[in-house]
């Protein structure tokens, strides 16, 4: 008998149904999408429609053809199908009436079923592998699970990468059997058609996070704590050059859109991605860049390169890279720390040590002098087996010069101790508060003086359970233009709904 682990609701174009989280003994959870079936003569009553609206809603070639026409042309269809079916069935109750317009609307302007897997805020990634095999889903929770939603055919999914394509203004054919798209949702999409994909047509959707992490998650969830995310702020108020290592999916992207509402509200601020990940807050002076790829006569692409040197030209205070990939962008990016630009930037390293030897050797070949400029390096972990993440070390690079040679090592901090699950020191700074000191002018005390004073506004945020990208954002905002009032809220413990009007 199958145990039900979690039930919940999920809302797409204003349809509303239930997904099941079960598990039958022995085998992997299911996530079960519950449909209502409709009746062989409520199909025939549907396709019925479906041709109605097709002979009689006119839609141009150019609408077809424009992303940013879809939502009209949806609405003229629902408003005309909605007609069909007062007329056809007068006495059908409102809420039936707009179960059928709905599933109307997704089998003809969108992706069927797939739309509800879309529209739940617990999946990170739906993929359909082919018709012969069930939709897999990527849930926060769950991981990878098998939903009940199949396809019908190859035809249908290759119908499916059509209409992604046609959102975004791209085409996929035979000639043309791969598809990398941006959706206008911020989703990314990818498709491989037959024989590509041996197994048959690939839809492979990546979601882009409605609601992102924000500090106060990673206290709560201990990915880091209260003081450790005391000094990035100080770092990142004063303009510290940070690089934040790890492995895939260790969370580097998400630990720095975490990080990033620290920064002032009067600096510009530019960042480049492959996919649309980051967001900030709607205070932060925010010029967000992502990369294109070549359309299929192999012109257009715009590459991190390009956008890095862009970018130079754009007056920015803070340079935000999504991940240093390449020689030629990552000797860009250190020229733009040493010449006064705050960096943030990712890179795949599990430990400060191996990101020093990523950075000084191929492909990225940075001279181990230049790597003086940066100021703070956070590493990130995954614990794949307690299904965790946490900040592994946060560490700074010590360069020193024998007989002409520059080497590189790291001074670790802080580092995580599996055996407790906590964050301990591990070494006395040897560079970063002598920069602090001598780019503010703070004396040692002071320092410690302002850390102590973020670190008791993180756990006040924390404990009064303040979230959200906007929320915090609000909350920094009051920090950087008028603190006296945030800061006497904290000093009482008193509720901020205040500042959050």
């Amino acid at each position: 008998m199958a145990n039900a682990l979690e039930s919940y609701t999920v809302e797409a174009d204003n349809l509303k149904i239930q997904v099941n989280i079960v598990q039958s003994p022995g085998q992997l959870p299911l996530y079960e999408l519950v449909v209502p079936a409709l009746s062989s003569a409520m199909v025939a009553l549907l396709d019925d429609i479906r041709h109605s609206l097709i002979t009689e809603v006119n839609v141009s070639a150019s609408e077809i053809l424009d992303p940013t026409a879809v939502m009209a042309i949806k609405k003229k269809f629902n408003v005309r199908s909605d007609d069909i079916l007062s007329k056809k069935l007068p006495h059908l109750d409102i809420d039936t009436r707009n179960f059928l317009v709905g599933m109307l609307m997704h089998e003809m302007m969108g992706l069927g079923k797939v739309e509800f897997l879309l529209n739940d805020g617990n999946l990170e990634e739906v993929v359909i592998n082919s018709s012969r095999e069930p939709v897999r889903v990527y849930h926060k929770k769950y991981g990878w699970l098998i939903t009940n939603v199949f396809l019908s055919n190859e035809a249908q999914i290759q119908n499916y990468a059509n209409i992604i394509a046609r959102r975004v203004g791209r085409q996929i054919t035979t000639l043309n059997p791969l598809l990398d798209a941006h959706l206008v949702t911020g989703d990314r999409a990818n498709a491989v058609l037959y024989p590509i994909s041996t197994k048959g047509d690939t839809i492979t959707i990546r979601k882009f996070v409605r609601d992102p992490w924000t500090v106060t998650d990673f206290i709560a969830n201990k990915t880091s704590t209260p003081s450790n995310f005391a000094l990035i702020w100080l770092a990142v108020q004063y303009e510290m050059n940070m690089l934040i290592s790890g492995g895939t999916a260790s969370g580097k992207t998400s630990f720095l859109n975490v990080c990033m509402p620290f920064i002032p509200p009067n600096h510009r601020v530019i960042s480049i991605e492959d996919t649309r990940e980051l967001q900030l807050p709607e205070y932060l002076y925010w010029c967000p860049l992502t990369t294109r790829e070549p359309n299929p006569e192999g012109k257009g692409e715009i590459t991190m390169l390009d956008l890095l040197i862009n970018s130079l030209r754009m007056r920015p205070d803070r340079i935000i890279l999504g991940e240093m990939r390449t020689k030629e962008a990552a000797q860009v990016l250190f020229e733009a720390m040493h010449t006064g630009h705050s960096v943030y930037a990712t890179v795949h390293a599990d430990s400060i040590n191996e990101t020093i030897q990523r950075l000084v050797h191929p492909p990225l070949d940075i001279s181990p002098n230049l790597l003086s400029a940066v100021n703070l390096n956070v590493v990130m972990f995954r614990d794949r087996r307690q299904g965790i993440r946490r900040t592994f070390q946060i560490g700074e690079f010590i360069t020193t010069e024998e007989s002409g040679n520059v080497t590189a090592k790291a001074n670790i901090l802080y580092r995580w101790k599996a055996g407790t699950d906590t964050m301990v020191k591990h070494s006395e700074s040897l560079r970063l508060f002598e920069e602090l000191s001598r780019h503010t002018g703070m004396s040692h005390l002071e320092i410690e003086k302002d850390l102590q004073q973020k670190e008791k506004l993180l756990n006040w945020l924390v404990k009064n359970k303040v979230r959200g990208i906007q929320n915090i954002g609000k909350i920094m905002h009051q920090y950087y233009i008028g603190p006296d009032m945030l800061l006497e809220a904290v000093n009482k413990n008193q509720s901020p709904d205040k500042i959050l009007k």
